[in-house]
């Protein structure tokens, strides 16, 4: 790696969206005067009586969870997207709008309350693995649905309003803007080349060997060479697959193995439950081909010196683009010391 970019400021390229982001290596030896808070070392009961997603609990609708043992799928009780929303389109001068359906689910890992991930077996996190697979071809068969977006929020940090351990669902009928850009940039890469353009990526990263985590048999988590976030990462299966429903159930376990992996190595980094949010980026359900895509999932942490101290997108990076102080170099030696 030229030690240049380990030294001073200078931009680097996402090829999944066309966009750049701000690196200043040199500011991570600043002092640091900002906020610190008190980080509670909060022991969770593994069943909570008032909590809406344990089993046998009655949510705030009336509705009653079973009793359930893994896990545990429904409609999200305040869905942000709606199957009743009419049919509309306003061009109106500059003022556009147009109406938008779609379905929304939660997932809940785990019956225990206190558990999160990080905490689970692989083969309980397979088991996850196999509810996302599920979901997304019955959300996708659904003709109104052309995109599903799996995603987790961990920790109050991130707006996350239930510390039981669970995910979201939201499927809609057309394509929020995140995928529209990897979608276009994936698209015209495979036009030109005929081969995936994440695949040909990762075969630079795994003969480079500078942000690798860890990688197994079928994964490979790493710390993308555009990151954001301080702790930034991304799992990747080494062959090109579009969609989660085509990975086998060999790749299923190894896929849940790296999701154990990364996220027991962010409970250690500042040793507490590392909060982020995470989400796996796949083919849409238009019914198209989608050869180009190259499913992935991302991880996204906020946290930036401690477990106090938070990265927050503001000034520059509100008005002009993103900007990080760490390196992903730097921060891929942090985590990979943490890895089993």
């Amino acid at each position: 790696m030229n030690k240049d970019l380990q030294e001073y400021s200078h931009k680097r390229y996402n090829i999944l969206t066309g966009e750049w982001v701000l690196v200043s290596p040199h500011r991570a030896k600043r002092p640091w005067q900002g906020q610190n808070e008190t980080i509670p070392n909060e022991q969770r009961p593994s069943y909570d009586p008032i909590c809406y997603l344990c089993a046998g609990n009655t949510r705030i609708n009336g509705e009653q969870n079973p009793k359930y043992e893994d896990v545990y799928v429904f409609t999200n009780d305040f869905a942000a997207l709606q199957t009743t929303s009419p049919n509309f389109f306003i061009n109106e001068g500059l003022l556009k709008a147009q109406s938008e359906q779609g379905i929304c689910k939660v997932v809940c890992f785990s019956p225990d309350h206190s558990k999160s991930l990080a905490d689970l077996t692989v083969i309980d996190i397979n088991k996850v693995v196999k509810a996302w697979q599920k979901e997304y071809m019955l959300l996708g068969s659904n003709d109104i649905i052309n995109y599903v977006q799996i995603f987790e929020n961990k920790g109050a940090v991130m707006g996350c309003s239930n510390p039981h351990p669970h995910g979201q669902i939201w499927s809609q009928s057309t394509l929020p803007n995140e995928v529209v850009k990897k979608d276009e940039r994936q698209s015209a890469y495979y036009n030109k080349n005929k081969s995936s353009l994440l695949g040909d990526y990762l075969k630079q990263e795994i003969q480079a060997n500078e942000r690798i985590i860890y990688e197994n048999e079928d994964f490979v988590v790493l710390t993308p060479f555009w990151a954001i976030w301080p702790f930034e990462t991304m799992i990747v299966p080494k062959h090109n697959h579009t969609n989660i429903t085509e990975i086998s159930d060999n790749e299923c376990l190894a896929f849940a193995d790296a999701i154990s992996k990364i996220t027991k190595a962010y409970d250690q980094l500042f040793e507490c439950s590392f909060p982020y949010s995470s989400g796996i980026h796949q083919a849409p359900t238009d019914g198209k081909p989608n050869t180009h895509w190259h499913w992935h999932m991302s991880f996204y942490p906020p946290l930036l010196r401690s477990a106090t101290v938070k990265k927050f997108m503001v000034g520059y990076e509100m008005f002009g683009s993103p900007q990080r102080d760490i390196t992903a170099e730097q921060a891929v030696e942090r985590l990979k010391s943490l890895v089993d």
